[in-house]
């Protein structure tokens, strides 16, 4: 049963017209180099606004953290106090809680 469903169906295959186009249809390579220049450039100019965006904003975050650290900088309530015995104390109390 398998091999007589087999040679039919290579049969059927044998018998079907080998119809497959030699070239391009007329215009196709024409109209697909037309479109692929027509979207290149988009791409390349909707890059560059997305970098343009994305320079603007790196430089605002950098502009507001220079000015927080500034402002934090000249604020200090204590001139005399050096910043880093606030972190000593902070780091003897964890070391204490955790006994290190």
């Amino acid at each position: 049963m398998k091999n007589s469903a087999v040679e039919c169906l290579l049969h059927a295959a044998a018998q079907a017209p080998e119809v497959q186009p030699n070239e391009m249809p007329f215009g196709f390579d024409t109209r697909l180099l037309a479109q692929w220049r027509a979207g290149f450039g988009s791409e390349f100019s909707d890059l560059r606004h997305l970098l343009r965006r994305v320079v603007w904003l790196s430089l605002a975050v950098i502009a507001l953290g220079c000015a927080g650290t500034y402002h934090e900088w000249n604020q200090g309530d204590e001139a005399s106090e050096n910043p880093g015995d606030q972190f000593a104390i902070a780091d003897s109390a964890i070391g204490d809680a955790f006994e290190l």
